[in-house]
């Protein structure tokens, strides 16, 4: 009977021992009189009630509901039905302590009292030992609130959030300490607590030296440039080992050893100096991982398929730094020998391998073969080969089938399967947007084989309409084997399309203000509706621009301009019109007879199309432009006859451009390129009047010339990210007749920022060039005046590095060089002669406002008679007037 009894009492010490930890009480007591209760023999007992008893902000219902515990069910007490009660409220986390007491028994019925203690709440929480700015990134990442039961989850939880934070940025010893501090007031709310969070970042922790061990095939160089994260901190001891580099130079000096003076020198740069400007050297322990894989797949490049890290460690050099070592085992090198295709059909083995582009002795490289079988960015590849044909079912599986000595050979399994059509095309998540405004962009329809390359433009297409986010536009493949067809859905995140310009030039001594409006995606068959103006109608695709410009009463500028990019709805055809109105004047009134004004009006109605030939990224337009001169007492300013009469331009502008950039706002790859012809009817040809003996007013009364230019841009990724854009632009006004020469309208202007404003003045062309003021590199002055250039070039080349992606807000950061000039004819044309400048800048794309630029240049050529118009400037550009 006694060992019976200590058996039970030993099970029971056991569900004690097994419930929850020290820091903690859960128990059970049966009233006073323990005589009733007997833990040898449970007794059962139909439970009368239950009650709760400790807590002010939970709920008792809820916590009875919790408990399992069910009035009118039969219990044994003590039991398991109890201790489960116990265990089931503990795991919600809420309770600092738990006991469950018998307050009454009434025969075979028992009524129970759960007495709680609630954990602490969160009243508010405190930080120390750092700035507010790290305080503020600090509470978005460890979102407590409020309220929150304080646990020890959530104190270690918080504890790891902000080391990780400091980790991250090097601080690799930060402490943090949690201290838990009762409000001092006395208030209804003594469960709540405040938390001080407690924080010493220490010094921050930089890689100091990073130790390869193993390397033979690859030099420690090579293995550093493959580690694109990981990185050791730069150094600069030029005079560590100056001495006895100028004593073994002066010995080898003497001995003629010059090629040993070469590699001392090289030795000692190399030991002594370590510039690290874009990188910096913090560990993070991801990041390092990943550098570790990127070692491999560097060494799997050069045909070392079994290299492996056999070990790595990191150790404290000392509070400042840390060490790491990498042991490596390279293995063998190993290259392709036979390479055979099973199971093709439509395409020979011969013609398959010459797309894969790989031959017996090539160093075996894996990664270039599945780039060529699967996908390659820069060229053409295997699946591409099926995929664009309609074999969306396609694959292929290489597979080593031998390894001898050095020698491995390949077999390619391919699996064609059947052509695929496409079934359904379906646009998601253009909200304002209309359906057929995408659709019609989209090179994948309904009926037709699928293919690869339609996706990849169709994307593109989308992006350079500029209404949805250029990053989200995703193509969901949906195939459908059993019927050998696909459903294809675009889903794309709608943004701001319309911009508002406002913007400050400075031009003839004046500040000049500009306001536009680009409504980009406009709908003029919704005009007259009253509900579609949210603020104004759009989601049709068509484009209205509205640009006001004024400097006070003396000059006032305005115009309206209108594209339909769909004309009649079923072909790519472009309509644009537009009407612009200008007037210069000295601001005197107009009944006063020394008034001076100049007026012009312009007119332009054009045609653009997509073409198919040579391929379908070129372009064609069309346009018939009408410009109205009328002078009033100008010759002060404009130097042509006496600065008084009428003067017409007529002319045919013809334009042809192929523009394959990946994206409109940081195009990675591609090419922008248009050449460019506009022509007056030859009037002087037709005429029997003598141009020489003409005045200057009869002879420009119907302008004449002809106008070449030519615009190429090429942009292509330097490694992730880093692009290299080049861009060139070329103009030259010709004429007809040498007696009239050369028309002094319409001319180039170059230099400064492109927003001097008076664009529409005397049609001239404003270029803008860094580094120079506006309209600076010109020609030299005739007749007193800035005639303008006939022939122009401008060269760039420009560095860019994204520092945001995101559509609401794209930033980029650029270095460059910028050269060019202009000229007054042909005769003094000579394109090496250049101005030069070089410098920095910063461009940010808003959807509003579209993308604004600031860039300091500094140009190194002097301009003749304008002794400030080059060295150091800064310049502001608005919508790539720069470009």
């Amino acid at each position: 009977m006694i060992r019976k009894r200590m058996a039970k009492g030993m099970f029971w010490l056991l569900i004690v021992l097994m419930l929850p930890p020290v820091t903690s009480v859960a128990q059970i007591s049966i009233g006073s009189d323990l005589s009733i209760i007997s833990y040898s023999k449970p007794k059962e007992y139909t439970l009368g009630g239950v009650t709760v008893s400790g807590v002010e902000y939970l709920d008792k219902n809820v916590i009875i509901m919790l408990s399992d515990l069910e009035v009118g069910k039969k219990i044994k007490v003590p039991g398991d039905a109890v201790t489960d009660a116990i265990r089931k409220l503990w795991e919600q986390g809420l309770f600092d302590n738990i006991s469950v007491t018998a307050t009454k028994i009434e025969g075979n019925t028992i009524f129970l009292n759960i007495n709680l203690k609630e954990r602490p709440r969160l009243s508010k929480f405190s930080f120390s030992g750092i700035r507010k700015t790290e305080a503020d990134d600090i509470r978005d990442k460890i979102n407590l609130t409020r309220g929150d039961v304080i646990t020890s989850h959530l104190i270690i939880r918080t504890k790891n959030i902000i080391t990780k934070f400091y980790a991250d940025k090097g601080y690799l010893n930060a402490k943090v300490v949690i201290i838990e501090k009762k409000n001092k007031k006395k208030t209804k709310l003594e469960n709540f607590r405040n938390l001080l969070i407690a924080i010493k970042k220490n010094n921050k922790v930089k890689i100091g030296k990073i130790n390869i061990y193993g390397n033979k095939a690859l030099s420690k160089e090579a293995i550093y440039n493959a580690m694109k994260e990981t990185k050791s901190r730069g150094y600069f001891s030029p005079l560590d080992s100056l001495g006895p580099l100028v004593i073994s130079i002066t010995g080898d000096a003497f001995t003629l050893r010059f090629k040993k003076i070469e590699n001392n020198f090289l030795k000692y740069f190399k030991d002594n100096f370590q510039i690290r400007i874009f990188k910096g050297s913090k560990y993070i322990e991801s990041d390092y991982k990943d550098d570790l894989n990127k070692i491999i797949a560097k060494y799997n490049k050069q045909g070392y398929r079994d290299a492996h890290i056999v070990k790595d460690s990191v150790y404290k050099i000392n509070n400042r730094n840390i060490g790491i070592n990498i042991y490596i085992e390279e293995g063998d090198k190993y290259y392709f020998r036979n390479i055979k295709w099973v199971g093709n059909t439509i395409y020979s083995s011969k013609f398959l391998s010459n797309v894969l582009g790989i031959h017996k002795g090539d160093v075996y490289n894996k990664e270039l073969l599945e780039t060529n079988l699967n996908y390659n960015p820069n060229g053409f590849d295997i699946s591409s080969l099926y995929m664009n044909n309609g074999y969306l079912f396609f694959n292929a599986t290489p597979v080593e089938v031998n390894v001898e000595n050095d020698s491995i050979d390949m077999e390619i399994r391919i699996h064609e399967g059947k052509q695929a059509r496409i079934n359904k095309v379906t646009i998601k998540g253009n909200t304002k947007t209309n359906d057929h405004v995408v659709i019609r962009e989209l090179r994948t329809r309904p009926g037709q084989l699928f293919s690869r390359s339609d996706i990849i433009r169709s994307t593109r297409e989308l992006a350079n309409l500029r209404y949805f986010n250029a990053q989200n536009i995703n193509p969901n493949i949906q195939p459908n084997p059993a019927n050998g067809t696909v459903d294809i859905n675009y889903s794309v995140e709608e943004a701001s399309a319309d911009q508002i310009q406002l913007s400050g030039g400075w031009g003839y001594g004046r500040v000049i203000g500009t306001i536009g409006l680009s409504f980009n995606n406009f709908s003029l068959h919704n005009f007259f509706k009253k509900e579609a103006w949210t603020p104004v109608p759009s989601g049709n695709g068509q484009k209205l621009s509205l640009n006001f410009q004024t400097y006070g009463a003396d000059y006032l500028s305005y115009s309206v301009s209108f594209t339909e990019p769909w004309l009649g709805g079923k072909k790519p055809n472009a309509l644009t019109v537009s009407y612009s109105h200008s007037v210069f004047s000295n601001g005197l009134p107009k009944a006063d007879t020394t008034r001076s004004r100049f007026i012009t009006n312009g007119f332009t109605i054009g045609l653009g199309k997509r073409l198919k030939w040579p391929d379908d990224f070129f372009t064609l337009y069309q346009a018939v432009n009408i410009q109205l001169y009328n002078l009033t007492n100008y010759a002060a300013i404009f130097y042509v006859g006496n600065g008084n009469g009428s003067y017409n331009s007529l002319s045919y502008e013809i334009v042809l451009g192929r523009n394959s950039v990946d994206q409109p706002m940081f195009p990675r790859k591609g090419s922008d390129i248009t050449l460019s012809l506009e022509i007056t009817p030859p009037y002087s040809l037709f005429s029997n009047q003598d141009y020489s003996k003409l005045n200057e007013n009869d002879k420009y009364k119907w302008i004449e010339y002809h106008k070449w230019k030519l615009k190429a841009y090429w942009y292509f990724e330097l490694m992730d990210k880093l692009v290299v854009a080049t861009r060139f632009r070329f103009g030259f006004l010709g004429e007809y007749n040498k007696d009239l020469g050369v028309t002094p309208f319409n001319r180039f202007y170059l230099g400064g920022d492109g927003l001097s404003g008076y664009n529409n003045y005397d049609g001239r062309e404003i270029i803008g060039m860094r580094g120079y003021t506006n309209e600076s590199v010109t020609p030299d002055y005739y007749k007193n005046s800035n005639v303008g250039g006939t022939i122009f070039t401008r060269y760039s080349l420009e560095l860019r590095y994204p520092l945001s992606l995101n559509p609401s807000s794209i930033i980029y950061v650029q270095a460059f060089f910028d050269a060019g000039n202009a000229w007054l004819g042909v005769e003094t044309f000579d394109p090496f002669t250049v101005k030069r400048a070089a410098g920095v800048g910063i461009r940010v794309y808003l959807p509003m406002f579209g993308m604004l630029g600031l860039d300091w240049a500094y140009g190194f050529d002097p301009i003749k008679g304008l002794p400030s118009a080059n060295g150091g400037h800064f310049h502001f550009s608005l919508n790539q007037s720069l470009d």
